[in-house]
């Protein structure tokens, strides 16, 4: 059974910072690109950071310089330090896997609230 946890959501001010965690189960983690969405309340899903197996890495334009993501292939975990957050990064934050084939897998999210 594969589950995704989120953890490390909360509230925040402008200009803070946190720390996403993503614990992986049931998958060959190393194998998997592992990413970050977010979802901000009436918008669609969108794409925070990805993170390949070999350790490439890809960022939406809006948190480039800002957000860092990283894998820990020993400890099947994923994480996502975000620094400078601002008002627009409120979302709820889902931690993603995608294995080579094509198999694809999502967490419940963690909430993020970033108060200015």
């Amino acid at each position: 059974q594969v589950q995704l946890v989120e953890s490390g959501g909360g509230l925040v001010q402008a200009g803070g910072s946190l720390r996403l965690s993503c614990a992986a189960s049931g998958i060959i983690f190393s194998r998997n690109t592992m990413g970050w969405y977010r979802q901000a309340p009436g918008k669609q899903r969108e794409l925070v950071a990805t993170i390949t197996s070999a350790g490439f890495t890809n960022y939406a334009e809006s948190v480039k310089g800002r957000f860092a993501i990283s894998r820990d292939n020993y400890k099947n975990m994923v994480s996502l330090q975000m620094n400078s957050l601002e008002p627009e990064d409120t979302a709820v934050y889902y931690c993603n896997s995608r294995s080579p084939y094509g198999m694809e897998y999502w967490g419940e999210g963690t909430l993020v609230t970033v108060s200015s």
